[in-house]
């Protein structure tokens, strides 16, 4: 199990985010990461069609993910839509590009939402955009069931803040690096961790958070990095 250390916030998020807004949907427009992408594969824009016609292409869908219009990161205040900021430099630019400058620097990623996270229908895209993002684990108040389980089985790490905590009460802004004790082969079900946010300046904040893997299944399956490489282990070993 790889340890998370000197991770940064992709996406700071309020209160009953949706799968929708998470899951690549809608129209793809020309200015996207998505329309550049196509763009530049000689793709027409009056042959975009939407994200559900293109759900079976990774690098469409992947670019799309927390690209809603009306999502609101309270990274880069005052936008709407798939911006952030790429830190320590304080670059706006959107999530996708974000992400990508994030992995060539060998930095994982978190999410930091509020409560009811993941609510809405169930969207499978949801959960494998945020990985295939380089998101390692989110830490929300609360979270839809499904969507708390789909994070599981794509092997990215649901953490809950303690009861009556949010980030906002504990005056995180997203602009830390975040580190996680606990997070090793040790780990169970339900278990706590010890979250450590070092901000640009100031002093270190150390909070607990519970572990959101309800089930030692769950728990098998993230320890082999999602679901799928479970399996596959399996029919491996199997044979």
């Amino acid at each position: 199990m790889q340890p998370v250390r000197g991770a940064r916030v992709l996406a700071l998020l309020g209160d009953s985010v949706t799968t929708d807004h998470i899951s690549p949907a809608g129209a793809i427009a020309a200015e996207s990461p998505a329309g550049e992408y196509l763009q530049q594969e000689h793709v027409q824009p009056a042959d975009f069609n939407s994200y559900g016609s293109r759900r079976g292409n990774d690098r469409v869908m992947t670019r799309g993910t927390f690209a809603n219009i009306r999502i609101r990161n309270q990274l880069a205040p005052g936008t709407e839509g798939g911006w952030t900021r790429h830190l320590p430099d304080g670059r706006q630019t959107t999530i996708y590009e974000a992400a990508m400058a994030y992995r060539a620097e060998g930095v994982p990623l978190l999410v930091l939402a509020g409560t009811e996270y993941g609510t809405g229908s169930s969207r499978d895209w949801a959960a494998k955009g945020t990985y295939l993002l380089g998101v390692r684990a989110v830490i929300a108040a609360s979270y839809e069931r499904i969507h708390r389980s789909n994070l599981v089985g794509m092997g990215v790490l649901p953490l809950e803040f303690m009861e009556g905590q949010t980030w906002q009460s504990l005056g995180l802004n997203g602009e830390e690096t975040y580190h996680f004790e606990g997070l090793d082969d040790f780990l169970q079900p339900a278990a706590t961790l010890a979250v450590i946010a070092t901000p640009p300046e100031g002093l270190a904040k150390t909070f607990a958070v519970k572990v959101r893997i309800d089930t030692p299944v769950e728990l098998d399956y993230y320890r082999h990095g999602g679901i799928l490489q479970a399996v596959l282990r399996k029919l491996l070993k199997e044979n």
